[in-house]
């Protein structure tokens, strides 16, 4: 595996502090929610980790939770992570006994959607159930993750959905069950691999493995958060992950404005038929819900 040593450059000692960052990305992400997705909550969970109340955030979840949606999607399921944080469990085990793999449309996508959900409420048999599923479809034999069945190729943010997946389901997930060392082996080897393709300015690109592919935003927060709470967890050594972690933070920081502009976070992406398909999807620069997000959720672990 690469060493990596942080370096103390300039561009370094000019990073925000990452609870600053935290502060900026909570003032202006998950402040209204009008569908309860991940790309809306989980900026939710972002701001509890960043010091706000419970009482603040439970009323923008309460009137989604009492009822299902009229068509469950894997991006519900993962919005009620929420859930549970605001008092509000039973709504969240509504929702994860409806899930079932076939959601997932045989995307690496699932490994966040649904396995991290049903460990929090308990299901930790069909956690590890949904889990494996998506490992068959989708697992490389190098450690990297097809997006899905329908081409090899390793999609920035279809890798990163399996890193802080299974770190969000590893922390719900009992040390005793017989699937989690399985489920621990899985992340390691993961986030392993992940670390050979870590580029020079700290990020993960939009194509993991593709030198021509561009650096992007949402992948390296995701990827940056999964490997600190491996860190954190000891899961995963410090060395060389915290230097990794640290150096994705410096970029992603560099990435975001004080106005909360995010620059580089790919556009919604279903599953594509070719590499040139995933080569050429939109970057966005902007006010990005999904975005804005994971690299809050990013800094608060940095902090």
């Amino acid at each position: 595996m690469k060493r990596r040593t942080l370096l103390l450059s300039p561009l370094a000692l000019r990073a925000r502090e990452p609870k600053l960052l935290a502060t900026v990305l909570a003032n202006i992400y998950g402040q209204e929610v009008s569908e309860p997705v991940y790309t809306q909550t989980f900026a939710l969970l972002g701001r509890l980790r960043a010091g706000a109340k419970v009482e603040e955030i439970r009323p923008l979840v309460d009137s989604f939770a009492r009822q299902s949606p009229a068509k469950l999607t894997p991006s519900h399921l993962s919005g009620a992570l929420i859930y549970p944080e605001v008092g509000l469990t039973e709504a969240a085990r509504r929702l994860a006994g409806e899930a079932s793999v076939d959601l997932y449309n045989q995307m690496s996508d699932g490994v966040f959607m649904g396995p991290p959900l049903l460990a929090r409420v308990g299901m930790f048999d069909q956690a590890l159930e949904h889990y494996l599923a998506i490992e068959k479809l989708c697992l490389r034999t190098d450690g990297l993750y097809r997006h899905s069945p329908l081409c090899e190729a390793a999609w920035g943010r279809g890798n990163a959905f399996p890193a802080l997946g299974l770190a969000l389901t590893l922390e719900a997930f009992p040390k005793k069950h017989p699937g989690y060392a399985h489920l621990l082996a899985a992340f390691q080897k993961h986030c392993q691999e992940l670390s050979r393709h870590q580029t020079s300015g700290g990020m993960w690109r939009q194509v993991i493995d593709e030198g021509k592919a561009w650096e992007e935003y949402s992948a390296t927060a995701m990827i940056g958060a999964a490997y600190r709470m491996g860190v954190r967890r000891k899961w995963l050594p410090k060395d060389p992950y915290d230097t990794a972690a640290r150096e994705a933070y410096i970029a992603i920081d560099r990435l975001t404005g004080n106005d909360g502009v995010v620059k580089g976070v790919c556009e919604s992406t279903g599953k594509q038929a070719t590499l040139e398909a995933y080569l050429n999807r939109r970057a966005i620069t902007g006010i990005d819900p999904r975005g804005g997000a994971m690299a809050l959720w990013f800094a608060t672990w940095m902090g």
